[in-house]
């Protein structure tokens, strides 16, 4: 942003002049924190780029050995105060680690399916729209902690890999294979040709969850926080399923309505 221009010149806040700089370092190279979050890029296969972290941590069992290892790969390891790391992440629950990993390698969409169908009767999460890094977040995690093969996400309006995706995820990130794709129906169109029968979750049908018989390869498509299902993808969708609500909630978050939903699917399969 171009600077006012002032007969005086003005004096600058430190305090706000220190917050902003936190605040575009964080955007500028994208920050994971937390030690599930960390210990598990170090354990995986990204170029992590840079460590911050507390010396108490350092001389930790479970981290010391993986830090070790980065160090010799050529990450840049700076041990710092636990203040230092509160005014990287902007008061976030960091734990006495940040790292800043290389960014979020998207699959290709054919690669993907490819992967997913070496396992029998897969599962694929279509992501339609969701918003909110959080909730995103929470699906990654509940989708890898139930053992589905891959998640399809839009590029446009919708939430990308970011480094509050990968926190909440709380490590699941690293081993769940992601597709960022221009356009979801041609998406989905993909799948049904590799053998997957596309389901979609909304309120207005009357068939419910328990109802349908999730056999054979599934893609399971989420609608996002507010407007659920794309009307494209609706009727893309070969089957619409509804979990039963018997409250006067109308309708459920995002990521817990896909938690209910994959634990049905997985609970027919045991």
């Amino acid at each position: 942003m171009k600077p006012k221009t002032s007969a005086q010149p003005k004096r600058s806040n430190p305090s706000v002049s220190a917050s902003t700089a936190s605040s575009q370092l964080k955007e500028e190279i994208d920050l994971t924190y937390g030690r599930h979050a960390v210990l598990a890029v170090l354990k995986g296969d990204r170029q992590i780029n840079r460590i911050w972290i507390v010396d108490q941590l350092m001389a930790h069992g479970q981290f010391y050995p993986l830090i070790k290892e980065a160090k010799a790969n050529g990450t840049i390891i700076d041990e710092v105060d636990s203040r230092r790391l509160s005014q990287l992440t902007q008061g976030g629950n960091h734990q006495g680690i940040v790292a800043q990993v290389a960014p979020y390698s998207y699959w290709d969409l054919s690669e993907l399916i490819n992967q997913a169908k070496q396992s029998s009767d897969p599962v694929i999460v279509i992501a339609d729209g969701i918003e909110d890094p959080h909730n995103l977040g929470a699906i990654i995690r509940t989708a890898e902690a139930l053992g589905v093969q891959g998640l399809i996400i839009p590029q446009r309006r919708a939430a990308s890999i970011t480094s509050t995706v990968m926190k909440v995820a709380a490590g699941a990130l690293e081993n769940m294979a992601i597709a960022r794709v221009v356009n979801l129906n041609q998406a989905i169109a993909k799948l049904k040709e590799a053998g997957f029968w596309i389901y979609g979750t909304t309120a207005d049908t009357d068939t419910m969850l328990y109802q349908t018989n999730f056999n054979g390869a599934v893609g399971l498509v989420v609608g996002s926080e507010g407007k659920g299902l794309s009307q494209l993808t609706e009727k893309n969708c070969d089957q619409l399923v509804a979990i039963p609500l018997l409250g006067k909630t109308p309708s459920l978050n995002a990521s817990v309505a896909t938690a209910i939903a994959l634990y049905e699917i997985f609970r027919q399969r045991q």
